[in-house]
């Protein structure tokens, strides 16, 4: 079975800094793009930034020049460093990979649960 699971949320000053970790466990073959969306109550699930399994990155608009989504094939795992944090970024965060089952499956999206992040003075 696999497991997507983040860390890293909590309460920022507006102008402050918080890092994301996501990371997928389980038994797999591989894993393709992996993401982070974001939820804030009353708007539809955002995409925020993306990176495949050979580092080609995208961003939302919204955080360009902000964050950065950073990723280590070894453990699985990628990370969002985000700087600058706005009270508009106050969300919750998810994490999503897209995963290969075996060498011929279909690849599957698994999503996180997710974690809070705050940002307020």
């Amino acid at each position: 079975q696999v497991q997507v699971e983040e860390s890293g949320g909590g309460l920022v000053q507006p102008g402050g800094s918080l890092r994301l970790s996501c990371a997928a466990s389980g038994m797999f073959f591989s894993i393709n793009t992996m993401s982070w969306y974001r939820r804030t109550p009353g708007k539809q699930r955002e995409s925020v930034a993306s990176i495949t399994r050979g580092g080609v990155t995208n961003y939302a608009d919204s955080v360009k020049g902000r964050f950065t989504i950073s990723r280590d094939n070894a453990k699985d795992t990628i990370n969002l460093q985000m700087n600058s944090l706005k009270p508009e970024d106050t969300a919750v965060y998810y994490c999503n990979a897209l995963i290969l089952p075996s060498n011929s499956g279909v690849p599957q999206i698994h999503w996180g649960q997710g974690t809070q992040v705050t940002v307020s003075s």
